[in-house]
């Protein structure tokens, strides 16, 4: 893959624009998960001791225009917080901005402060349509975009292919996991699993294919997989078809016990309700049990392994398991390519 350059060669005084991975799960205002902001404390450190000026973007959910149940403030607080907790105190001036278009906003709040937070990319329809002209009052102030935001890497976001237009640096987390990640490719003795909810795992079945030695498929995938082939073991699943079978559970223990290399996105069952857990658990600890090289990704994935208290066993966690499977298959991606 290609060398990226790493945020730790950027130079001192500049103002950056920092794309971050700001999809936290929210319920009626609480945090129920920072991890990713955690993430990207390191970056925001190290930019900070290089005497730069950050302004933060990024998104939250899917929303149709400007929703405010799915605003960034929340998240903005989060991270201050968090700041003010490693700093000792009151460490940097901040502010929040609810429109990264306004100039005359930005202006001034980029001469007074040294965070800069802007709302939700997604209440601009420029963001998922690719238009990097979204961005062109913050390139009037700001000449260096960070990307350290790897769960999106995928996507063609005008905030994801900024550095084909500006000097561009990954973040010290984004760096990490497309090094993991790429070191991967090649390896013999590959078992990937797959399971979930989300059908675009699928588009990559034939091209796994290719660098795999078995795939396992749960979740709710078995429901709708229409193509098969010789590397797949596609589980029958329960009768009610919200877990796998004891039967199922016994043939995929049997390929992960042969693995030197084991990439495991998605949960093997309706996760969300107690009693369809037993096949996430029962693979999360043939895994962890596995002496294989283990990448693991996505929310329930990650969470069963944290409950079960089985976290240590795992070589890395990926921020996304889309993300994960398409670098597998193609190598490059849409935020360095």
């Amino acid at each position: 893959m290609k060398k990226l350059n790493s945020v730790k060669n950027i130079e001192e005084n500049k103002t950056v624009i920092l794309r971050m991975d700001l999809d936290l799960p929210i319920n009626n205002g609480e945090i129920l998960d920072n991890s990713r902001l955690l993430k990207s404390i390191p970056t925001i450190k190290l930019l900070l001791a290089k005497k730069n000026k950050i302004v933060i973007v990024g998104h939250r959910g899917r929303p149709v225009g400007i929703d405010k149940n799915l605003s960034l403030k929340a998240v903005y607080l989060e991270l201050i917080e968090i700041l003010e907790r490693e700093c000792g105190g009151d460490c940097v001036k901040n502010v929040f901005v609810d429109d990264i278009k306004d100039e005359n906003k930005l202006k001034k709040t980029i001469e007074e402060n040294e965070i800069i937070f802007g709302e939700n990319l997604r209440f601009y329809p420029e963001e998922e349509n690719g238009d990097t002209a979204l961005f062109s009052e913050l390139k009037k102030y700001c000449s260096v975009f960070v990307n350290d935001a790897f769960a999106v890497a995928h996507r063609e976001a005008a905030s994801i292919i900024l550095h084909r237009e500006m000097e561009t640096f990954y973040g010290l987390s984004f760096v990490e996991e497309a090094e993991k990640i790429g070191n991967i490719l090649g390896k013999e003795n590959l078992v990937i699993i797959l399971g979930g909810a989300k059908e675009d795992k699928l588009k990559n079945i034939n091209e796994l294919s290719k660098i795999a030695d078995w795939i396992l498929v749960g979740g709710k995938l078995p429901k709708i997989i229409k193509e098969k082939n010789e590397k797949m073991i596609v589980a029958n699943l329960r009768e009610d078809g919200l877990d796998l079978s004891d039967e199922d559970i016994g043939k995929f223990k049997e390929k992960i016990e042969i693995a030197k290399t084991i990439v495991w996105a998605g949960a093997m069952g309706f996760y969300e309700k107690e009693n369809c857990r037993k096949g996430t658990e029962e693979i999360a600890k043939a895994v962890a049990e596995s002496s294989a090289y283990k990448i693991i990704a996505g929310g329930d994935t990650a969470a069963s392994i944290s409950k079960l208290g089985l976290k240590n066993k795992i070589d890395f966690v990926c921020s996304g398991g889309g993300v994960m499977l398409e670098f597998l298959t193609k190598g490059s991606l849409p935020a360095w390519s």
